[in-house]
């Protein structure tokens, strides 16, 4: 209660730079089950026409024998991921992806879990009342294996006055 018996209102937001620690690890939870309409709409919206993402028959007389996860929506969903706890109304730009990997397939069925390490930050040179933020996001299937790994960096806001 606010003293005025109303309930405060709070907005979720992510963190912002000052909140972040070198080192904090992040476990974005619920995990994301990957199925066979993701893949084939992502594919179709970005226009790859990879048969490893759509043509069931030649996947299965490849390496994997089945058809793989498009490693573009795994990026992109390990990073959507970790909006709502680190980067939701506290970002400014994402500046870059890094070292961007994909150790083990992912498939339809298989559940995305996300983690986000700090790994580095530093305040703007150019740019006052914003930070420089390096993550390291890494997804695991529900075996615990490594599906993917991306270095991200990140322009982000600095806590307001009065917020710190």
């Amino acid at each position: 209660m606010d003293g005025t018996g109303e309930a405060q209102a709070i907005v979720q937001r992510g963190l912002y730079y000052d909140e972040l620690e070198v080192g904090a690890r992040y476990l974005h939870r619920p995990g994301r089950t990957a199925t066979e309409a993701d893949n084939v709409l992502f594919s179709s919206l970005t226009m790859n026409t990879q048969a490893l993402h759509l043509d069931a028959a030649f996947a299965e007389g490849q390496p994997f024998g089945q058809r793989l996860m498009n490693s573009m929506w795994t990026l992109a969903t390990m990073v959507g991921a970790s909006v709502s706890q680190i980067t939701q109304g506290t970002l400014v730009a994402q500046l870059g992806l890094t070292d961007v990997s994909f150790p083990a397939p992912l498939f339809h069925g298989d559940t995305l879990y996300t983690e986000t390490e700090i790994v580095d930050r530093r305040p703007s040179a150019s740019r006052p009342g914003q930070g420089i933020v390096t993550m390291r996001h890494t997804g695991r299937n529900q075996r615990g294996e490594v599906v993917a790994t991306a270095t991200r960096t990140a322009l982000m806001w600095c806590a307001p006055e009065g917020k710190r």
